[in-house]
């Protein structure tokens, strides 16, 4: 590996390489996390299951998704980035796998809640903040925006594939192609990815020559805490994970969950309704990697206030929409956009104000906030649906919770931290 990364040395820094082979696994826990979506209806005709039932697994999912991530961060920082990737792929393509096995509503919940859950909170955005903040020095921003981007290429590449492979196979196979696929980026992870820079002889990409990364000490689960006890100190902290719940209501929860089901109710076939999603996706891949652009040269609380603001309107607009190819093509532009155009903005600000050291724990932890709103929204989307046998509600609430948070980031927007002039040099 180490002659390999001096090769690529001379043409580019290694580190391109380390964040492509991450955002390989971070598409493909995106296409796991979004698979639900997909199998809601399927489910619920083949299993005879209600739709509250199946929101409440993939609900506790989310949760998980989201409360494993300060602890996965962690573990990264004291057992390694390498280690701790290849064995969270390789428990998420056996959970996703055994999913087809699926006989009653408590093992719904084990697989497509439990495992799954835990499997892809440790292949999540925390993997790339922790992977930004050992390999970068410079260009964090960018870097972090593109292993966000994956996120969005995840439904891009899986969404419409499976929901024509569903309507024409049936929904065990669609899940075994995305079992196969997880357990075909293990192999890549093995042979490309280094734990650290100095294990091939490098930097980070624009350090000093004295930087150093040395590994954490200490049990992880108390340097989990350690580092939460030293964030909720600053409001910031509060301000990030209130934003990023109301961020994971509005996003996965909702529509990842619910908008192919919206779509079925309005008349739209499953297949449409799963490229309407890739659209969005297609369109967050561009508006993502621009915000992490943008995240490196301009006031970052102002971005998040622009960002949850369209969102919030976008939002709104849609429930009362025709579902019209014309007017579904401007919520996907507008929502698309800045699906997880967040995530660059929220931890370039974690970075700044809580330091290399604790950043993407406490990102982990804001990431918690933002998996807690999303379980919310797919719990409750799908009870007020079954409740009132509609969505609007559960959008109504989503958009007016993202325009209020635009107001109170724009609010204090004044507050954000000046970087040095050596940290701008460094950009």
């Amino acid at each position: 590996m180490q002659a390999l990364a001096r090769r690529i040395e001379r043409k580019f820094h290694y580190a391109w390489i380390v964040a492509g082979v991450v955002f390989l696994a971070l598409l493909t826990a995106a296409g796991v996390r979004g698979t639900p979506g997909v199998l809601l209806v399927p489910l619920m005709n083949d299993m005879g299951w209600d739709r509250t039932t199946i929101s409440f697994a993939i609900s506790v999912g989310i949760a998980l998704y989201g409360l494993t991530g300060p602890f996965a961060a962690a573990v990264m920082q004291r057992f390694g980035i390498r280690k701790t990737l290849l064995g969270a792929l390789t428990m998420l393509s056996l959970a996703v796998a055994s999913t087809t096995l699926v006989r009653t509503p408590w093992q719904m919940v084990l697989t497509w809640g439990v495992l799954t859950g835990l499997g892809t909170g440790t292949v999540a955005l925390v993997l790339g903040a922790t992977v930004v903040n050992r390999w970068f020095r410079k260009r964090r921003g960018l870097a972090m925006g593109l292993l966000t981007a994956s996120t969005a290429t995840g439904q891009l590449v899986f969404l419409p594939l499976l929901a024509h492979m569903i309507e024409i196979e049936g929904w065990r196979l669609a899940t075994l192609i995305v079992a196969g696929a997880t357990a075909l980026v293990i192999p890549v992870v093995f042979l490309l990815v280094p734990e650290r820079p100095s294990d091939v002889g490098l930097r980070a990409y624009g350090a000093e020559e004295n930087d150093r990364d040395p590994p954490s000490q200490g049990n992880p689960l108390a340097n989990a805490f350690q580092a939460l006890g030293r964030g909720i100190r600053k409001p910031v902290f509060w301000l990030l994970w209130s934003s990023f719940f109301i961020c994971g209501l509005s996003t996965n929860g909702l529509i990842g969950t619910h908008l192919i089901a919206l779509c079925l109710d309005h008349g739209l076939p499953e297949v449409r309704a799963a490229g309407l999603l890739a659209a969005m996706g297609l369109f967050d891949l561009v508006g993502t990697t621009v915000s992490g652009w943008l995240s490196d040269r301009y006031n970052n609380r102002m971005l998040l206030a622009w960002y949850y603001g369209l969102r919030g309107l976008s939002l709104l607009f849609l429930p009362f929409s025709d579902f019209n190819f014309f007017e579904l093509s401007i919520f996907a532009v507008f929502y698309g956009l800045d699906w997880i155009a967040t995530v660059p903005p929220t931890v370039r600000l974690a970075t700044e104000e809580f330091g290399d050291r604790d950043a993407a724990i406490l990102f982990g932890w804001i990431s918690a906030g933002h998996q807690m709103g999303a379980a919310a929204a797919a719990f409750g989307a799908g009870l007020l649906r079954a409740e009132l046998d509609t969505y609007l509600h559960a959008f109504l609430i989503a958009g007016a919770a993202c325009v209020a948070i635009a107001l109170v980031l724009l609010g204090t927007a004044h507050l954000t931290r000046r970087p040095t002039p050596a940290q701008q040099a460094a950009e």
